[in-house]
């Protein structure tokens, strides 16, 4: 009776962890879903105000379209049962994972939802200002229908058959699966789209300011915010030992984030001779990036260095891209996702408790962690490239000359954001 009695109360507080687990991924995902809205600020906030309604109605749609095509289509690519291509990506029979319908892993399907539209939003900021809406719809369905879901089932459905994971690769919450695809992606569409008008003169980069620093402040306020979801949803789980996981996440998340932000500020007062202030937000943004990959194996103090460095390799990046290489990325894209990206992910080789080399390890982790970075990222550079390419030779990447200086929201939208024209920038 005893034995029995034990057994009953085990299964109830197994039933009930795993409904706080499934609550906590839940509230988690809305988190990461209200992240699209500072996704959107900071890009309108950054750029000019004549193609804020555009801005809006492309993160709208990574959202939208992503929602739609992960549900029909990439879940099944991502977590699949069956290898395709030598474990190149999975698949399902269309009962088990095509047009998702398994009730009981609903809050999954949510939370991996909004990260795959976090990857497309990535694009929309480097391509922002002169980019047809209609290429950058099709290219948006085709990353999240395709191109973020196989590159993710390399490692996070962390079984012997993802590749990645058998390595021993580590990526908690996506400094490369999500953010390094992104910014990857980022690079090629900013590359084959070109720069703005008047962006670069006999040469020389242009500064072309965003219309509205608060809009972009806020945005970055709400990804702040929303990246506590991210990260520490990415346990995947509530109470006891978890619980522990996830709240240390969340401080590994903050530090990284506040060091970021500090590091930026004081590197480029001391660079320019004024605290910049968009730089410091993108500080803040890089360290949170950066640690994306480690925020489940490093401590407090590996929090702080991946942080630091981050906030101040982002400055150095953005300056490198803009000037040296001539990309025109109006919010720094590139650089917080894709080189933060990967920057963050080689670092825990360095960082881990487990296996890291400051923590006597062999440098295997290190080593690990650099191909396995550098996999996502060519992965999302000729996949986009491929695409992009074909979408230019066919239906054109840009807008003409005369509607990215008119501004993208009337012409391909028919309405002004600021209908009282209150813009300095036509």
């Amino acid at each position: 009776m005893i034995v029995q009695e034990q057994e009953a109360i085990d299964k109830a507080v197994e039933a009930i962890t795993g409904d706080m687990g499934a609550l906590w991924i839940t509230l988690a995902a809305i988190l990461v879903f209200f992240m699209q809205a500072g996704f959107t600020l900071l890009e309108i906030g950054f750029t000019r105000s004549k193609n804020s309604g555009n801005i809006i109605m492309k993160n709208v749609m990574d959202l939208a379209v992503g929602s739609v095509m992960f549900w029909a289509v990439g879940y099944a690519i991502m977590y699949g049962s069956d290898l395709v291509g030598g474990g190149f990506f999975r698949s399902s029979p269309s009962d088990q994972g095509y047009f998702f319908f398994s009730a009981d892993d609903w809050y999954n399907l949510f939370f991996q939802t909004v990260f795959c539209a976090t990857a497309a939003t990535i694009v929309s900021g480097a391509i922002a200002g002169r980019t047809k809406f209609s290429t950058y719809l099709i290219f948006s369905a085709i990353l999240t229908t395709l191109i973020y879901p196989i590159s993710g089932s390399w490692y996070w459905p962390f079984d012997d058959d993802a590749w990645l994971n058998t390595a021993g690769f580590v990526d908690f919450a996506g400094s490369s699966v999500v953010h390094a695809v992104g910014g990857a992606a980022a690079l090629v569409a900013a590359i084959l789209v070109g720069p703005r008008i008047g962006k670069y003169v006999d040469g020389k980069a242009q500064a072309i300011p965003g219309h509205n620093m608060a809009f972009g402040a806020l945005g970055v306020f709400i990804l702040w915010l929303g990246w506590f979801g991210f990260n520490g949803g990415s346990q995947l789980a509530w109470g006891g030992d978890d619980t522990i996981g996830a709240t240390s996440v969340i401080i590994n998340t903050n530090l990284a984030a506040a060091i970021g932000a500090i590091a930026a500020l004081f590197f480029t007062w001391a660079r320019y001779g004024k605290a910049d202030i968009s730089m410091t937000l993108n500080g803040a943004l890089a360290g949170l990036v950066g640690i994306t990959a480690g925020c489940g194996s490093v401590n407090a103090w590996g929090a702080l260095a991946i942080g630091l460095v981050c906030g101040i390799v982002v400055v150095l990046s953005i300056e490198f891209i803009d000037k040296k290489l001539k990309i025109d990325d109006p919010v720094g894209a590139i650089s917080v996702h894709g080189v933060c990206g990967f920057l963050g992910t080689v670092l825990i080789g360095l960082f881990a408790l487990d296996g890291g080399l400051f923590y006597g390890g062999s440098g295997k982790l290190l080593w690990v962690q650099t191909y396995g970075s550098l996999a996502y990222i060519v992965w999302a550079a000729v996949a986009s490239f491929v695409v992009l390419f074909i979408l230019k030779k066919t239906i054109g990447l840009r807008v003409s000359e005369q509607e990215e200086v008119d501004g993208l929201d009337m012409h391909e939208h028919g309405v002004e954001a600021y209908p009282e024209h209150i813009s300095q920038d036509k």
